[in-house]
């Protein structure tokens, strides 16, 4: 029974595939660059924005942090409620908060995102902490957000992290907590199992039942 639970945002508490990508699409178009599969643009949901626009379009520091702030021309004004929840992840959040777990956001995206994010559903209640990362840049991998969390102390007993990325559940490692995979997020199973995942659940109801609920 996991008396403190960390929950990622995108992949896991909302489908926010349509957002993400315009979004990428359209600090794409403005950088110049238009030859790519958007499948492939999948692969920007979860990681630090500068760091995929590095790794997959071989933008230099100063180029992917023009891209970011371009991104964040369209995603801050639209592109951040352009997704929606998965099903029953708003019921399983209510029923943890009244239960008296502590109930933690922990997610690479800037925490006033994903603020405004969770007053959009009415989520913001179910939630003791939102822990994201800053605009500098200074705070963006999972693995810093969760240090910052936990020099908070909110995070008591029994400790948990949910994602749907290998990021989710290597940063859970790296700070010493366990992580759950959700397959029915953006990840998949194999790369969950590979990043250290302790369980995998295939839908919101299978994940109430590994967190106890």
């Amino acid at each position: 029974m996991y008396s403190t639970i960390l929950f990622d945002l995108d992949g896991t508490i909302t489908n926010s595939e349509e957002g993400i990508i315009r979004s990428v699409e359209y600090a794409l178009e403005k950088c110049g660059i238009h030859e790519y599969e958007r499948e492939s643009l999948l692969r920007f949901i979860g990681p630090p924005l500068r760091q995929s626009f590095q790794e997959y379009f071989g933008m230099t520091p100063e180029e992917a942090d023009r891209a970011t702030s371009l991104y964040r021309e369209r995603y801050a004004p639209v592109g951040k409620f352009e997704c929606t929840l998965y099903p029953g992840i708003k019921e399983l959040l209510e029923k943890l908060h009244r239960m008296g777990r502590t109930v933690i956001l922990a997610t690479s995206k800037p925490e006033n995102f994903a603020g405004e994010i969770l007053d959009h559903f009415g989520l913001t209640e179910c939630f003791d902490l939102i822990g994201g990362a800053v605009m500098d840049g200074s705070r963006d991998t999972k693995e810093s957000v969760l240090r910052y969390i936990l020099d908070t102390g909110k995070v008591t007993g029994d400790a948990v992290m949910v994602g749907d990325a290998r990021f989710d559940m290597e940063g859970a490692a790296a700070v010493g907590l366990p992580a759950i995979g959700v397959a029915y997020g953006f990840g998949s199973r194999e790369e969950l199992v590979k990043g250290g995942a302790l369980a995998v659940a295939d839908d919101v109801q299978q994940l109430g039942r590994l967190l106890g609920v």
